[in-house]
């Protein structure tokens, strides 16, 4: 399972301490101390979680989060010292889903994360293998065999088959693939999509012209059909 998180707060050594934890867990996380830099690694990379702290240097909290919410449905922690209860509605108005007052501990961080991980993306443990045909993706190994044999996709080709996976016969529309495969400020174009659903069926399906499984669905996007 991709479990990438990104950390935007301006205390380095917070963060690190943060970022060990998780990465304990099983996450991969990645740092940003300023809004500027957050935007950058966003245009690039696409997480599944994001811890914000309210106080940058260059912005607030509350302004990337609303920037954010313009694009990409991605959960949000605010973790932040502003505790009043006006900061805390602010907080879940502009859309955060949660906000953890500091100072915290680890052990609430990690229940938090793990919490907002399950609710989202409806995963444990227990459900990282997907298998449709006689096609295996093993989401936590990022590992694809067909017929017991391996395949090899590309990063982004693996990303966008494990978003499918995730949400197994239901449409995704191009906007949504598009933001959590690519970043949620990217500026891929949709014809970028097309190809890289065009070189999936091409290495998965057994009649790429007719795909059984990976479906264009008219006028939303594409959808994973499989068995459960």
């Amino acid at each position: 399972m991709d479990k990438e998180l990104l950390i935007i707060d301006d205390d380095k050594d917070l963060s690190f301490i943060i970022s060990d934890m998780l990465e304990g867990y099983g996450y991969s996380v990645t740092c940003a101390e300023s809004a500027d830099e957050a935007f950058s690694l966003l245009e690039n990379k696409s997480f599944k979680l994001i811890l914000l702290d309210i106080n940058l240097p260059d912005s607030t909290g509350f302004e990337i989060c609303k920037e954010l919410r313009r694009v990409s449905t991605v959960p949000i922690i605010f973790a932040s010292a502003r505790t009043s209860e006006s900061d805390r509605i602010t907080g879940f108005d502009i859309g955060g889903d949660d906000y953890l007052p500091k100072p915290y501990s680890m052990k609430e961080l990690l229940s938090r994360v793990n919490a907002l991980m399950r609710r989202t993306y409806g995963f444990s443990d227990k459900e990282t293998v997907t298998e449709f045909g006689d096609v295996r993706v093993d989401l936590t190994a990022r590992t694809v065999t067909k017929d017991g044999k391996a395949v090899s996709l590309s990063l982004k080709e693996f990303d966008l088959l494990a978003a499918l996976c995730m949400h197994i016969n239901t449409a995704l529309s191009k906007e949504r693939l598009l933001s959590d495969v690519w970043g949620a400020f990217s500026s891929v174009e949709p014809s970028t999509l097309a190809v890289h659903i065009r070189w999936l069926r091409e290495k998965l399906e057994d009649d790429p012209a007719s795909p059984k499984f990976i479906k264009t669905v008219y006028k939303v996007g594409y959808m994973l059909e499989a068995k459960q």
